[in-house]
């Protein structure tokens, strides 16, 4: 059961995915020209990825009609849940593009009491856990749904970089290290100079929506409450830039240096750790 507090948390984030997705942020724009090897280029970076074909595959909290697309054009039975009554719509947008069928149910990544345990065999999990304040419920909800040895892909922020102040770019100095490494609360405005997220459309104009409240969790947290949960680490994939020489001080520049995003491939072997183990 969520909080009231979890539950105020979840109505201001779907606020602003809702406003984010109407506006046309790159992360709700169906992908609606997809084949077989794009679709798996997209979502396996890292060649780490089980075969969806046949499988029963959850998208949590990946609205958007990207990531469902792809898994259900590659043979999967597709589920997606997510707060964004909006970026559902994108996923019934993109199935009904290629004529597939997939669930589209909406809620938080917290509470998956509507799914009975070892409901799936894999867990897709784009980029949002940075938007909870506690992960623990989050994992633990994944390990209940998802059945032994079942693959759980959870995308995050680089922890350290998103204390990295990413405007105030000089040669000398590079970017500004002015936040302490903890798990916290990310003051947009003090650490990107703007508590809004400017979304540039295909039609050349730019939008401004506020950006939903985010949190930084540190590797060690990361790792401990996924091991805790009964997952054994299979790879880490790191997010940069494609661009051979960006600007420096631009966004590109910016991710070539830090590496801001994380991907977590894991898999589920509720035994691993045994009883006499600890996590610390």
């Amino acid at each position: 059961m969520l909080s009231e507090q979890d539950k105020e948390i979840a109505a201001v984030t779907r606020q602003n995915w809702n406003a984010l997705s109407r506006a046309g942020v790159e992360f709700g724009r169906p992908l609606l020209d997809l084949n077989t090897e794009t679709a798996r280029a997209f979502l396996d970076e890292d060649g780490l990825l089980d075969s969806p074909s046949g499988k029963d595959v959850l998208v949590l909290a990946g609205g958007g009609g990207q990531q469902t697309a792809c898994l259900a054009l590659l043979g999967a039975r597709v589920t997606v849940l997510d707060l964004s009554d909006e970026q559902l719509l994108r996923d019934r947008e993109a199935a009904a593009a290629y004529g597939h069928e997939i669930r589209t149910l909406q809620g938080d990544m917290r509470d998956l009491s509507c799914f009975i345990p070892d409901s799936f065999d894999m867990v897709y999990h784009p980029h949002s856990i940075n938007f909870v304040p506690d992960i623990d419920p989050v994992f633990r909800e994944v390990a209940r749904v998802l059945r032994p040895y079942g693959q759980y892909r959870v995308d995050c922020h680089n922890p350290f970089t998103q204390l990295v102040d990413d405007e105030t770019y000089n040669e000398e100095m590079g970017y500004g290290l002015r936040f302490p490494y903890r798990d916290c609360e990310v003051d947009m405005e003090k650490t990107f100079g703007t508590d809004q997220w400017v979304v540039r459309r295909d039609d050349g104009a730019s939008l401004s929506v506020d950006h939903p409240r985010s949190w930084v969790h540190t590797l060690s947290t990361l790792i401990k409450s996924l091991t805790r949960n009964g997952f054994v680490l299979q790879g880490i994939g790191e997010e940069g830039t494609t661009e051979e020489c960006p600007q420096p001080g631009s966004w590109e520049h910016f991710k070539q240096v830090t590496v801001p995003y994380l991907r977590l491939w894991n898999r589920l072997i509720p035994k691993a750790l045994d009883r006499h183990d600890k996590i610390i």
